[in-house]
């Protein structure tokens, strides 16, 4: 199939999921773009994902305040301007830092996490996340939760 050109303007926004915390805009589906994902997360301090993988690079840009993301061990202290990209199987993290933040995601071809905050967004309330539940949907959309460290 023969990619095309497209343009979308705030119009065109599904409503914003609320996932874990966090308002997720999807800001083109892998449908319009015929591959991957471009989202808008804003985020309250505080708020993110535990450690987890998945097949599909993940690439952050952070536009508002302060994200630290994990990966490999490290954590990078990420501020405006920041650029962090992450091969698809890396395990990684990131939380919001003090007063909450904001940064665009984009996700390579193949990537499902437009399914998994969807699903995240109908079937977990705000408020603090059922686990097992948040596990099994992640799993569902082929996202690996990472084991807690050994102590």
């Amino acid at each position: 199939m023969k990619a095309t050109a497209f343009s979308l303007t705030p119009k065109d926004y599904a409503k914003p999921l609320e996932v874990v915390g966090e308002k997720i805009t999807v800001l083109a589906s892998k449908e319009a773009t015929q591959g991957y994902e471009v989202f808008l997360q804003d985020g309250v301090e505080g708020s993110g994902p535990p450690p987890h993988s998945h097949d599909w690079d993940e690439s952050f840009y952070i536009i508002k305040g302060n994200v630290e993301i994990t990966s490999g061990g490290k954590a990078i202290a990420g501020k405006p301007g920041t650029f962090v990209h992450l091969p698809g199987g890396t395990v990684h993290s990131f939380r919001f830092g003090s007063g909450g933040g904001l940064m665009i995601s984009m996700t390579s071809r193949g990537g499902n996490a437009s399914g998994l905050f969807t699903d995240i967004d109908k079937e977990i309330p705000p408020g603090p996340p059922d686990i097992p539940k948040l596990i099994a949907i992640a799993a569902r959309n082929k996202v690996a939760i990472a084991p807690p460290p050994k102590q």
